[in-house]
């Protein structure tokens, strides 16, 4: 008994698993069905990485690619800290507020020493 009262409280999110995955195969083949599949120029063309797709993959590479990506990696998970601190502000206390306020303020200089060091910059 105690055992389906349990399982009834999962009941809520199993049904928002079933229709987002119902949706999301729905959105994928409404997207097969309606989407015309003739590659053009634009299509093929280099987009974010900068060498044509269909080359050499020995080639070389711009290091700076790999420097955007690890520093946008870096700073996106050190902002993920931010929502479990923000959900539990409340419980965590002041001491928690300035571990926080020291963990942005070391994320904030870190940010500035790259954008004078110009790893930012896109030349």
């Amino acid at each position: 008994m105690a055992s389906t009262e349990f399982l009834l409280e999962y009941l809520p999110i199993m049904v928002f698993l079933v229709i987002a995955m119902g949706m999301a195969v729905v959105m994928v083949l409404a997207s097969l069905l309606v989407s015309k599949r003739a590659p053009d120029d634009d299509k093929n063309a280099a987009y974010e990485c900068g060498f044509d797709a269909f080359e050499d993959t020995r080639s070389k590479f711009d290091v700076r690619f790999y420097l955007v990506a690890i520093l946008f990696i870096i700073f996106d998970l050190e902002v993920a800290f931010l929502f479990p601190w923000a959900v539990t502000l409340g419980t965590i206390g002041i001491i928690g507020f300035w571990s926080m306020v020291i963990f942005l303020g070391v994320l904030t200089v870190g940010f500035i020493y790259e954008w004078k060091k110009g790893a930012l910059e896109w030349e």
